[in-house]
């Protein structure tokens, strides 16, 4: 008997499906299950595409996809039309997929294989028929849009285990997962669910040569399938007792593959049977394609966490040991993109003359370059200030250093451009003495520092400064000297502090001023964590709880780094130090240099007397204030060839407190009163403290003279 009888007599029939030339070749019982005339015949494509219903030819290609990855058969479901539209018969196709290469390289498929047609059950009989399509697919659809979704959200390797783990598939469930990693020859087990503990024990630091289906995924690429232990025991003999004791029917072993690269494999085992049909292996292969996908995502993410953590562990120094007299405490927060470090730092250095600086700085830029640029400007200060260099030189050779670093160069590409291009970074450098509370300021386009005094009144301390760090090599920077009285906090900052949450420098001061102002500590209820509590509420008024998943209320955190440093001299009020007895309200004072290259700084001095008496009861007295100091200190500049030295003191209790200032400069020649004209343009100032001041004097010097004057505030009825 010939076998082409064998075939028509069982309703099988033989095709080839060349995908090159685009051609079906069909014998007479394929040519008739097709609903054409039987006999042998050679069709293009199209022909015989028409005779398919179109939902079923669109799973032919993931079918056929399915079976070329895999090495396995195609086997598919196909409903035959006829030229109304009818189903004539449903017939099932199993074929083998060929790979022929063209002379070009280019890569085709011909399917060699039968056509069988199925006999539909009859109503009452226990035919089980499995719909081609209906539930079953709109269920597995659903599945993968769901698994799709969660495993993009997962964020770490456990997270993306546990959300496979949880995933419900359509129709059969694995009851174990196992996830099997490659380093090396070895093959591990990173993540599993559905054992117990320690049972991965036996998989752990296993061979690729050894003859397990995992180690035959990696070294193969194939997926291999074991519907019923028969099937394990005949193929993997070697390993079949190590599966035998976790009593499972079925498994599933799949690749993970990503970009080309075999990175470990997926065992799905199952306590009931499964044939995995043509539709099951498709969700399974999807299933390990995701999981692939999802523990390359996280693996990159961890490593990156694990890298910039590390960065910013070495980059960000911790605070040195306890200074006597004074306490210090710090913050950074790194702007929330991908890089967990970026161009702000601060540093505490100690000195060979027994103090020790403060320095604080911002890099321009949020990227790797700035990080980059701000870990080797921080070692050069450390460098410059351990020599024992005074402020300005500290600063002047760190703006020297910064622009050799970014001097441009011949780069090969726009890429190596950009990374050579010229940045600058401002800083604040701050040489402290702990035993009198001498503080020298440098600074290099950097925010002033912020000084709160013991009655808890915050002000802006200005301070001389330069252009920031690496514009021009060669520059000064002048040096601020002031001294931080026992109970009074100073607070250095980047920018990100202020300006981040779409606010500038004067909101974003009027934000910080409220928190420094409302967290003055009562001496006798101090605690000994009272500045670590100031610097946590200061960065959460920018950016909010420390939670991923909770906003800021003021801001979004990845605008900008944030860097703050604080620094207290024990007395008491400041809620640090030890508490001491306060039977007095204690003194509001400032002082203030204005230099004659300076005159600009007269605004700040005006600034600075409306601070100190932000709550004076009088306005009128205030402004009274305002205008003799900046009379004063004009006369200063104009009429000498010396810089004008301010001192501002508020003592006494609310309502009845006094208000002295003193105006000090280098000239013996003491004032004298004027009448001037309308037209003059100076000679007011001794009419104006004699008019608006309670008191007012000249106190001669060893060289030069100070002018004072006195208010004493009135309270008025509420």
């Amino acid at each position: 008997m010939r076998t082409e009888d064998v075939l028509a007599a069982i309703a099988t029939g033989l095709w080839r499906w060349d995908n090159a030339s685009g051609t079906v070749t069909l014998d007479s019982e394929a040519a008739r299950l097709l609903g054409l005339p039987a006999e042998p015949v050679v069709l293009p494509e199209v022909a015989v595409r028409s005779r398919f219903h179109p939902v079923d030819w669109n799973e032919i290609n993931g079918i056929v996809n399915l079976a070329v990855a895999e090495g396995t058969l195609a086997e598919a479901r196909l409903r035959i039309m006829d030229e109304d539209g009818r189903v004539l018969r449903t017939v099932r196709s199993r074929s083998r997929p060929l790979e022929n290469r063209s002379v070009d390289g280019r890569v085709d498929y011909e399917l060699i294989g039968t056509i069988q047609e199925i006999a539909e059950p009859q109503p009452g009989t226990t035919a089980v028929h499995t719909p081609i399509t209906g539930d079953w697919r709109r269920s597995r659809e659903a599945f993968l849009l769901d698994a799709g979704r969660a495993r993009a959200e997962a964020r770490s390797t456990a997270e993306v285990l546990r959300v496979a783990a949880s995933l419900s598939m359509p129709g059969f469930n694995p009851d174990g997962l196992a996830v099997f990693g490659v380093a090396g020859d070895r093959l591990s087990v990173i993540g599993h669910h559905g054992h117990g503990p320690g049972d991965e024990d036996l998989f752990t630091d296993m061979r690729l040569d050894t003859d397990y289906p995992a180690a035959e995924v990696v070294r193969t690429g194939r997926a291999i399938y074991l519907p019923s232990p028969d099937d394990y025991k005949r193929r993997f003999p070697a390993t079949w007792p190590l599966a035998q004791r976790f009593g499972r029917i079925s498994w599933a072993f799949l690749p993970l593959i990503v970009a080309g690269r075999t990175m470990g494999a997926w065992m799905a085992a199952f306590k009931h049977p499964v044939s995995f049909s043509p539709d099951e292996r498709s969700v399974l292969t999807t299933v390990a394609r995701m999981l692939a996908q999802a523990l390359q995502r996280a693996g990159v993410a961890e490593s990156e966490r694990e890298l910039t953590s590390g960065l910013q562990r070495s980059m960000m120094p911790m605070l040195g040991p306890d200074i006597p007299g004074m306490q210090i405490a710090a913050r950074y927060v790194p702007t929330g993109g991908g890089l967990e470090v970026g161009g702000d730092w601060y540093d505490m250095i100690p000195l060979p003359s027994g103090r020790f600086a403060l320095v604080i700085g911002d890099v321009q830029g949020h990227d790797v370059r700035a990080a980059g640029l701000m870990g080797q400007l921080r070692i050069a200060v450390r460098a410059y200030a351990s020599e024992g260099h005074r402020p300005d030189a500290v600063l002047s050779r760190a703006s020297r250093f910064l622009a050799g670093l970014c001097s441009s160069k011949e780069a090969d590409s726009y890429e190596e451009s950009d990374f050579r291009s010229p940045r600058f970074a401002t800083c604040l450098y701050v040489e402290c003495d702990p035993e009198t509370g001498l503080l020298e300021v440098a600074r290099a386009g950097h925010p002033d520092p912020a000084i709160r005094m013991t009655d808890g009144t915050v002000l802006m301390r200005p301070t001389a400064g330069g252009l920031p760090l690496g514009i021009v090599p060669d520059t000064d920077y002048p040096t601020t000297r002031f001294t931080l009285e026992p109970g009074e906090t100073m607070m250095l900052c980047t920018d990100g502090l202020i300006e981040t949450g779409g606010h500038d420098l004067d909101t974003g001061w009027a934000r910080l001023r409220a928190i420094l102002e409302s967290e003055t500590h009562d001496p006798v209820t101090h605690a000994s964590d009272g500045l670590e509590k100031l610097a946590d509420l200061l960065v959460q008024a920018v950016h909010g709880p420390s939670s991923h998943h909770t906003t800021g209320p003021l801001a979004d955190r990845r605008e900008d780094d944030i860097a703050v440093v604080l620094l207290c001299r024990d007395g008491a009020g400041c809620g640090c130090g030890a508490p001491a007895a306060q039977l007095t309200r204690p003194a509001r004072r400032t002082v203030l240099t204005v230099a004659q290259a300076e005159p600009e700084r007269i605004a700040g001095a005006r600034r600075q007397i409306r601070e100190l008496l932000h709550d004076w009861a009088d306005e009128e007295q205030v402004d009274s204030a305002v205008l003799i100091v900046s009379e004063m200190v004009t006369n200063v500049l104009l009429h000498t060839d010396g810089d004008a030295l301010l001192a501002a003191e508020a003592v006494g209790e609310l309502g009845t407190r006094r208000l002295r200032i003193e105006v000090a400069d280098a000239s013996d020649e003491l004032p004298h009163k004027r009448h001037p004209g309308e037209m003059a343009s100076s000679g007011r100032g001794v009419l104006l403290m004699e008019m608006l001041a309670d008191t007012w004097g000249v106190d001669p010097r060893g060289e030069g003279k100070s002018i004072w004057f006195e208010m004493y505030e009135q309270a008025k009825d509420d």
